[in-house]
């Protein structure tokens, strides 16, 4: 028998999507809170934004001063959810040594954690730049002039997308540790 014979094979991709799933479902309470935390810096993100366009503001030195909690805050969002995916990877190493095991190459496992990041970026990121974007369009209307509604959609599209990328971004090095980690050595470990 020829070493070609023994190569990996990624099962297909709806194999990593129902793995993905199932991660979320088994760590539901933690990737909720996860989910939360990505939810509650867009959501600040969203309402800064809002505020922006409803008008434009006299203080220059207060704007600068948003700005800079919007970035701490998603900054923060980005260490939440890179902390989070690195417990999942601790917490799996067992499943991923077996898997890799059976045959799975090291593109299927990140692409597992890259999916399992993606969902909680969606949910997380969708709610929150809703939520934010939604609750200050309503404290705009009591106060002054509302958003119109094409700004709150655009508002909501930026927040979602930017909820997107942190998460895609906080995956990067959990799913690298994830599929670099030797099979063996994998089913050794007591978590």
């Amino acid at each position: 028998m020829s070493q070609t014979q023994f190569k990996n094979v990624d099962p297909p991709f709806w194999v990593a999507w129902h793995q993905a799933l199932a991660a979320i479902r088994v760590r539901f309470l933690r990737q909720a809170l996860t989910s939360l935390g990505i939810a509650l810096g867009i959501a600040f993100f969203a309402s800064i934004q809002v505020l922006r366009e409803a008008g434009p503001g006299d203080d220059p030195q207060g704007r600068v001063r948003l700005q800079w909690l919007v970035a701490t805050s998603l900054v923060m969002c980005l260490v939440g959810v890179t902390n989070s995916m690195l417990m999942s990877v601790t917490e799996r190493y067992r499943e991923i040594g077996t898997i890799k095991c059976l045959g799975a190459s090291d593109g299927f496992i990140v692409k597992v954690f890259f999916l399992e990041a993606l969902l909680l970026g969606l949910v997380g990121s969708l709610s929150g730049s809703a939520l934010g974007a939604g609750l200050m369009n309503l404290v705009q209307r009591f106060v002054g002039e509302p958003v119109a509604i094409h700004s709150l959609l655009r508002i909501i599209g930026v927040g979602t997308g930017i909820g997107l990328g942190l998460t895609v971004l906080a995956a990067i090095a959990p799913a690298y540790q994830a599929a670099r980690m030797p099979a063996a050595a994998a089913l050794r470990v007591e978590v």
